[in-house]
């Protein structure tokens, strides 16, 4: 009788190491694109949660700057107050600009699309823009080109619930930062809680120097901006510093968009106060980008204006205007967490 031939380990049999080596490859694997398909499922909650751990640092760094000035207040006292005084300046802000205001983006709306309408018909007659698009059929195709809004901040109310959520989560958070960031050290293994504790106080530090310098950013530009096209006679300034203060948030984009506003509405005026109109907007952006910013904000978070840009796109067609708001903190956290890596390789290469 002819002996059978030599049996080789089958898929159920996991002594084998070959065959345990494949299954945890097989996992990883299915493990990487499993990770995927739920951090874009759960994209929107994700950047919410990002929005609250934004609204945190600002909190904290005004905790911070007050302890400095009033060492011996109790953390939770710092933060009541400065809870506090956000709330009343947003709260004082809307009551006593917002019917002012409100009153202007009618007006406002008003004159960007009259110019708009002149520059499309000087398209058409140069032969640059197609003979049966109009206005609006280019502005649809620019909001599109943005990509899609998230569905949170479709509307008013999505909008308000989805701040609320986020200062909701951002107070939580400022109240004890501590103890969620030992439970994220808790999951982590002993030997990696060290690192994480160091990788998480740098980006800490980092993101409260980005938003520090933002604030600065947006209180100069537009107290800026409102005053000097106050001064040269462009209609709505008040408006068009609110609008430039509040873009000012989002860099690059902002200062293009807050840009064109100011322009359009100079050259509705008048010829000179449109030219006048540019000459503040560029003073003031070679202001904020050569003082302000290398103050405060560039020394600790050093993005490169490309590498911002191209994030801002990314996120901004992935996730909507909140993935756009947010690109620049996600980044700037990335960076650090990158390079903290590379400094933990470079030691443990030194170390072997």
């Amino acid at each position: 009788m002819a002996r059978p031939p030599r049996e080789a380990p089958g898929p159920s049999d996991f002594t084998n190491p070959a065959t345990s080596r494949e299954v945890h490859r097989a996992a990883v694997w299915i493990g990487m694109v499993v990770a995927v398909a739920l951090i874009w499922m759960l994209a929107q909650p994700l950047l919410l949660i990002m929005g609250g751990v934004v609204f945190a640092a600002l909190l904290d760094g005004g905790v911070r700057l007050l302890g400095k000035a009033f060492p011996r207040l109790g953390r939770g006292l710092r933060l009541a107050i400065v809870a506090t005084f956000a709330v009343a300046f947003l709260a004082g802000f809307f009551y006593l600009a917002g019917s002012q205001l409100t009153g202007q983006f009618e007006a406002l709306r008003a004159v960007v699309m009259d110019q708009v309408a002149h520059l499309v018909d000087y398209g058409h007659r140069m032969g640059l823009v197609p003979p049966n698009e109009g206005a609006s059929q280019i502005g649809q195709q620019l909001v599109g080109s943005l990509g899609k809004v998230t569905a949170a901040l479709g509307s008013a109310l999505g909008a308000l619930s989805s701040l609320l959520a986020m200062i909701v989560l951002g107070l939580f958070i400022a109240m004890e930062p501590r103890i969620y960031e030992r439970g994220i050290a808790w999951m982590l293994p002993l030997k990696n809680r060290q690192d994480f504790y160091r990788t998480a106080d740098k980006m800490g530090h980092t993101l409260r120097r980005l938003m520090a310098g933002r604030l600065v950013g947006m209180a100069v530009e537009g107290l800026f901006v409102g005053i000097a096209l106050s001064l040269i006679g462009v209609p709505m300034a008040p408006l068009l510093g609110v609008l430039t203060g509040l873009l000012a948030f989002l860099p690059t984009i902002g200062g293009i968009v807050s840009g064109c506003l100011i322009v359009l509405v100079g050259f509705s005026a008048s010829t000179n106060i449109g030219i006048g109109a540019i000459i503040v907007y560029i003073a003031v952006q070679t202001f904020d980008g050569y003082v302000v910013v290398p103050m405060v904000a560039r020394r600790a978070v050093d993005l490169p204006p490309a590498l911002v840009l191209g994030a801002q796109l990314l996120f901004g067609a992935l996730f909507g205007i909140l993935g756009l708001a947010l690109a620049d903190p996600i980044v700037a956290m990335v960076k650090v967490l990158l390079e903290e890596k590379s400094e933990l390789a470079a030691e443990d290469a030194k170390a072997s």
